[in-house]
């Protein structure tokens, strides 16, 4: 794969300009798209979106869509996730909100990225330098993983949604 997606490029295709009622056509192209290889994401995105109680959309797509969200658990991507809980360890971020990013999937999203030479699809905005909070895009740009938002990937990727 060349792209893996955060578990927010999810949330708010689904919450906001993609929803699946609307706009199925969204949610194919990421079938298409997983098929020929271009995008995927992470077991561990796939944990996050699938937890709670509460069964939506997502949830359920998720269930059904597994193959989508590829194993994080390989030995590059380890090796490389340690490199960044020991970066962060020792920058002075906020640490709840370090604390936070540790446990959730975003390292393992930049680690695998990194070992496997993908891309990162995020909406989350890079912050000045010198900031207390983490950042996908800031820790992308710390350990040399390019990071996109999801417009930016879906020109790339030349995405078409028109009626018939």
């Amino acid at each position: 794969m060349k792209y893996l997606l955060d578990a927010n490029t999810y949330i708010e295709a689904k919450n906001r300009y993609y929803g699946m009622d609307f706009c199925p056509a969204y949610w194919d192209w990421l079938d298409a798209e997983f098929e020929t290889g271009n995008i995927a994401s992470i077991d561990a995105v796939r944990l996050e979106l699938e937890k709670g109680n509460k069964e939506d959309e997502l949830r359920i797509w998720c269930k059904s869509h597994r193959a989508h969200f590829i194993a994080n658990n390989d030995a590059a991507t380890q090796t490389i996730l340690a490199d960044i809980v020991n970066y962060l360890m020792t920058h002075e971020y906020n640490v709840g909100n370090r604390d936070g990013f540790i446990q959730g999937a975003d390292p393992w999203l930049i680690a695998k990225a990194k070992a496997s030479g993908a891309t990162v699809v995020s909406h989350e905005a890079q912050r000045v330098p010198q900031t207390k909070k983490v950042k996908v895009p800031n820790i992308c740009a710390e350990f040399g993983v390019p990071c996109i938002t999801t417009f930016e990937l879906l020109r790339i990727l030349n995405a078409r949604f028109v009626s018939a």
